[in-house]
């Protein structure tokens, strides 16, 4: 075998961020009745929060806000979309929405087998995920995959971010291998393969709509499935 050590990238990899948290902000949406209080569909709701969300995070990453200024914001800001200034109102649903979104389950087509197929060919199978080490661990335990990973490194427990070296040079550490014992595969060009590029690692781009454009990694695939021709 090429590899001696597999990591994987949790949200859009495996864990089917897009789904599981569509279905917690329309959980949120009839719980707290934000239709009733102007905010006229959920699919704008839902527009609004992927935006402001997406926007947060890359400051977040780029050490420009805290955790906690990421986690308020996207709703107060979605709110204030609608003209409503309501900082309890956005507090409730940040706390709600934590609550609820690491009980969905849903994974991409393949995971389970996938990760089967990797555990019956001895391979040890880490992750390395920028989400927050409470939350990230109780997706993988109620999606049933925590089981199948040795390491499970969080950027919050890293102290560093996906794409900095930082990140991937504790977890090879952490792994007790060699960068080029191991093998990155995530769907974020620019977080993932990038960064596992520049820590010695090769990198297996996971991306269903987007091919790879900046960079050439490794390896691309379409669906979780076609792994098991690379390894």
């Amino acid at each position: 075998m090429k590899y001696k050590h597999i990591f994987f990238d949790l949200d859009h990899t495996l864990w089917d961020f897009e789904t599981n948290s569509y279905q917690t902000l329309e959980e949120l949406y009839h719980v707290f009745n934000l239709a009733g209080r102007g905010v006229t569909t959920f699919a704008a709701f839902y527009e609004s929060y992927v935006i402001h969300n997406e926007k947060l995070w890359d400051r977040f990453r780029k050490g420009f806000i805290t955790r906690n200024d990421l986690r308020s914001k996207r709703f107060s800001l979605t709110l204030l979309d609608f003209k409503i200034g309501d900082e309890k109102l956005a507090q409730a649903l940040s706390e709600k929405f934590l609550q609820v979104l690491p009980f969905k389950t849903a994974l991409f087509p393949y995971t389970i087998e996938v990760l089967e197929y990797l555990t019956a060919k001895n391979y040890p199978l880490h992750m390395i995920t920028n989400g927050f080490e409470e939350t990230q661990l109780l997706k993988m335990r109620n999606a049933g995959i925590d089981h199948f990973f040795t390491h499970i490194i969080t950027s919050e427990v890293a102290g560093s971010l996906k794409p900095y070296r930082e990140i991937f040079d504790y977890a090879i550490t952490k792994a007790a291998a060699t960068a080029t014992d191991c093998v990155m595969i995530g769907d974020a060009l620019e977080l993932d393969i990038v960064g596992a590029y520049n820590a010695g690692m090769d990198q297996i781009y996971f991306n269903p709509k987007v091919p790879a454009t900046t960079m050439q990694p490794t390896h691309s695939i379409s669906c979780l499935s076609e792994l098991k021709a690379i390894l």
